[in-house]
């Protein structure tokens, strides 16, 4: 599962796909959003640049950019994540290099070679919607289990109810809202592994070490990143505070990638596995498209090379669309999605070559085809699962929702392994970077004058501040803990430079 990239951005101009309007032989005339700050409207465009900015990403922006099935709030909600960004502490602030919103950008396949390769050889899904109309923390949560809930007692999951967009979170992130011994988060509802565990059916969740770029507020643009591991779990790895994950002792098949790697190697995988990134390499902005393509690259490389491949489906998906512009209005099924739409391709043996599935899809399609495939159809069902819980409906069964079995030939002859280059020719132009000097003397984006103008303002020694910033912790936390923000020290510090 990677981050943050709608349908749109990546296959919106593929061949034979439902993509953007008026390009590429699609229907329609090309669309024009309208831009609040300027009072014109801006169109998709090629966006060659490797680093994106993006646009919000709460349950309120996936409304306002649907706006009632229009599909035109894009812009304007990247414009106003952008008036609330801290330049001075934000990188990824005006990231696009330009006045243009870099959310109606899309890229082709010169910019991401490998993604298309992988279309054309196998099966793009031109209708996969996120489970959920939000975050990343519930589309997560959604993928392991097919709710996002917040519980009132702990272990109880009779006492959970719907929560879409804030479920609790875990500790890492709640410490940077400032709050102090934060406990763990209570998910107490049913999800997929207990059913696994269950029937016996092996399974884990590889987690690849590094930062979670995903915000406390997550309708910002950015922030700065925190720690992610399989020891240290995170909005991309809730399934350690899950009650049946604990209970049935399941808390050993969460493990970092490189036993993946291993497993892969040995022939060894278990019959379900999820694989999440880590920052650098997730394709959530500001994370370099290459930087992404080049890791999922190298992780399917692997699997075809392994004993395992000709028994394996690989399901690649981006956990939400990130802000980016897509034009397909989102099915309702329940008060919590669909969400946007997102890309999605299919990647195995049996898969129909060069195949284009127009079947509207979900997360919950990955779990209905494991319970199909290992478990004899048996739902994540309060009625039948053994384990009771009142969540609205059983996604697997919702009406809408396709089968993932029309993806796959298995009277065909096995397709070959494709061992695509790790570091494709692309037309990607790369972020500017800064003179090495400069780079060498920043501290979290900070000049030395910036950093010493702040912590006058904060009062406290520049090396004190340079310290806690190099330690991970963000301005906003530690304006916080000076009884201020994060948006006063920076107008501090503009004032500063000024004079």
């Amino acid at each position: 599962m990677q981050e943050n990239r709608s349908f749109d951005s990546y296959f919106g101009t593929y061949p034979g796909a439902d993509g953007i309007p008026g390009l590429a032989g699609n229907p329609g005339t090309v669309p024009c959003l309208p831009d609040p700050t300027t009072g014109r409207c801006v169109k998709p465009f090629h966006d060659r640049q490797d680093e994106n900015l993006g646009g919000p990403h709460s349950y309120a922006n996936a409304v306002a950019d649907i706006n009632g099935g229009r599909m035109d709030g894009y812009v304007e909600q990247q414009q106003k994540g952008m008036a609330g960004c801290a330049q001075t502490f934000n990188p990824a602030c005006g990231g696009n290099g330009g006045a243009t919103a870099d959310v109606m950008g899309y890229h082709d396949g010169a910019d991401i070679p490998n993604y298309w390769t992988y279309a054309r050889d196998f099966v793009l899904q031109d209708h996969m919607f996120e489970s959920d109309l939000s975050w990343s923390l519930p589309a997560h949560l959604y993928m392991v289990s097919e709710w996002s809930a917040f519980c009132s007692k702990q272990g109880d999951p009779m006492s959970c109810r719907n929560a879409i967009q804030n479920p609790q979170i875990p500790p890492d992130f709640a410490r940077r809202l400032g709050r102090k011994n934060p406990s763990d988060p209570n998910y107490a509802w049913t999800d997929l592994t207990y059913l696994l565990h269950r029937y016996g059916v092996s399974w884990a969740y590889y987690v690849f070490k590094g930062t979670e770029p995903d915000c406390d507020d997550d309708a910002a643009m950015s922030c700065a990143p925190v720690g992610q591991s399989a020891a240290t779990p995170g909005i991309w790895n809730p399934l350690p505070y899950f009650t049946d994950v604990q209970q049935d002792d399941q808390l050993a098949n969460i493990q970092s990638l490189s036993n993946f790697y291993s497993a892969v190697k040995a022939g060894s995988l278990p019959a379900v596995s999820w694989i999440v990134p880590n920052g650098t390499v997730s394709e959530h902005p500001p994370g370099l498209i290459t930087a992404g393509q080049t890791y999922v690259t190298g992780l399917i490389n692997a699997i075809m090379r392994s004993p395992d491949w000709d028994s394996t489906a690989i399901f690649l998906a981006w956990d939400d669309w990130g802000g980016f512009y897509d034009n397909v209005k989102p099915p309702v099924v329940d008060e919590d999605g669909y969400g946007l739409r997102v890309p999605g391709l299919v990647i195995s043996p049996y898969a129909r070559r060069g195949f284009i599935d127009h079947q509207t899809l979900s997360f919950d399609a990955y779990v209905k085809f494991i319970e199909d495939d290992f478990l004899g159809g048996q739902r994540l069902d309060p009625q039948t699962d053994g384990r009771p819980d009142p969540r609205p409906d059983v996604r697997e069964d919702a009406p809408q929702l396709g089968d993932l079995t029309a993806d796959f030939d298995f009277n065909q002859a096995p397709l070959p392994p494709l061992i695509l280059p790790v570091r494709p020719q692309t037309d990607l132009i790369p972020p500017a970077q800064l003179p090495f000097r400069r780079r060498a003397a920043t501290v979290a984006g900070l000049t030395p004058a910036e950093l010493h103008a702040a912590a006058a303002y904060l009062g406290i020694r520049p090396a004190r501040l340079r310290a806690e910033l190099r330690a991970g912790r963000s301005m906003r936390e530690i304006a916080r803990e000076y009884g201020t923000t994060v948006a006063a020290v920076r107008r501090a510090v503009a004032a500063a430079i000024r004079r």
